[in-house]
């Protein structure tokens, strides 16, 4: 995959996407955004762990500020990246954003799309849409609140609060907080915690918990109904009973 906007690292059993436009502290622009459907494309057809992050010291400031303002209404009703951000949310395996320094506007709704979220001490997490005319509309109206609840998310959303990373964490935003020079070794420690599980029982997991109130509890039966069959669960299964059995 040939990319501009960002840096790729392959793994067995992950994909580390790095954001990386210094120049315009890693703003989200089209390019971007056209590179990310390549990374979902790939993790779409051999699912793998996705770590997002960001250089330079921070996650990403947003979205390209230069493209938003010639934007129109069809652009909008394109929803360019809240289609990203839904395909990022529905990929198959779980995906970590490792928030290093400001995730603002676009760079945190693409975190918030995220199945985990870490953050350095750095960390800066806020939607400053409305100052600049537009609002949070990709993702972060129904994200952010189910997330963190109503109350916080109207401060966010419609007063432009800002929240460090011990804000983040104590209203469980972030889960984990690192100085930043630890925050990688932390994201992947995360990624080998997830790892250990079986792919298949971690997707139809993931599945489930996404899946609408009224799918439950005929989508979970459905989804133990094929882990049930499966060579892995006999496998791990029987592994498990061998070892209870050891003096």
């Amino acid at each position: 995959m040939d990319t501009t906007r960002l840096v790729i690292e392959h793994g067995d059993d992950r994909m580390h996407v790095r954001l990386d436009r210094a120049e315009t502290r890693n703003a989200i622009d089209q390019q971007m955004v056209d590179e990310l459907h390549a990374v979902c494309t790939e993790l779409e057809d051999e699912p793998k762990i996705l770590i997002l992050s960001g250089a330079n010291g921070l996650f990403a400031s947003g979205a390209d500020i230069g493209q938003v303002r010639e934007r129109r209404r069809d652009d909008a009703l394109a929803g360019i990246n809240s289609a990203l951000f839904v395909r990022i949310a529905r990929l198959p395996m779980p995906v970590i954003a490792a928030i290093d320094g400001y995730a603002l506007g676009g760079g945190a709704e693409l975190a918030y799309a995220a199945d985990f979220r870490i953050a350095s001490t750095t960390a800066k997490i806020g939607n400053p849409e409305t100052g600049l005319g537009i609002m949070a509309a990709a993702g972060a109206t129904w994200r952010l609140a189910e997330l963190i609840g109503e109350p916080l998310a109207k401060e966010i959303l419609l007063a432009g609060r800002i929240l460090t990373a011990t804000e983040a964490l104590a209203v469980r935003l972030v889960t984990e907080v690192h100085e930043p020079a630890a925050l990688l070794t932390a994201a992947h420690a995360l990624a080998d915690r997830i790892a250990v599980g079986d792919p298949l029982a971690v997707q139809l997991t993931k599945r489930a918990m996404h899946a609408p109130t009224a799918a439950h509890p005929e989508f979970d039966n459905l989804a133990q109904s094929v882990l049930f069959e499966s060579p892995e669960k006999m496998r791990r299964m029987t592994e498990f009973l061998e070892r209870k059995k050891r003096p």
